[in-house]
């Protein structure tokens, strides 16, 4: 189940403990904290006795980071992207082709994934042939 169709189940709540967080993105409490400190996760709400309150919009955010996490985009680029966000509207462009160079860097991937497969599935077919059994 993704961050989105969870908090979906928990309608109606829109603050959120770290714990709470941890056990909807399966993210580590360690993890969320050092985000925050990185710069990653700025702004996180806490209550009157210090402890921090996650909002919807949070939820959100640290969906979009697991995405540029898959993605194989350095720590660093993330905390750029997150900072451009916060620097307001004038940054889109740049936050444009910081993405662009991450799609293409995921192509990339893909085609050397994609290649990887056929090399398997050689592979897998030579070894069925000779052993029989179902091929790819």
């Amino acid at each position: 189940m993704s961050v989105t169709e969870t908090t979906t189940v928990l309608a109606g709540k829109d603050r959120y403990t770290i714990s709470e967080v941890a056990a909807l993105t399966g993210l580590s409490a360690h993890t969320l904290r050092w985000y925050e400190r990185i710069g990653l996760m700025p702004h996180v709400d806490r209550s009157h006795t210090g402890q921090r309150r996650f909002s919807e919009r949070d939820l959100g955010w640290l969906e979009f980071v697991g995405k540029l996490r898959l993605t194989g985009m350095p720590v660093a680029d993330m905390v750029r992207y997150a900072e451009l966000v916060r620097a307001g509207a004038h940054t889109h462009a740049e936050r444009r082709e910081l993405l662009e160079a991450t799609r293409r860097d995921v192509i990339d991937r893909i085609a050397e994934l994609q290649d990887t497969l056929s090399v398997l599935d050689f592979k897998i077919s030579h070894y069925g042939s000779i052993c029989g059994g179902t091929t790819p």
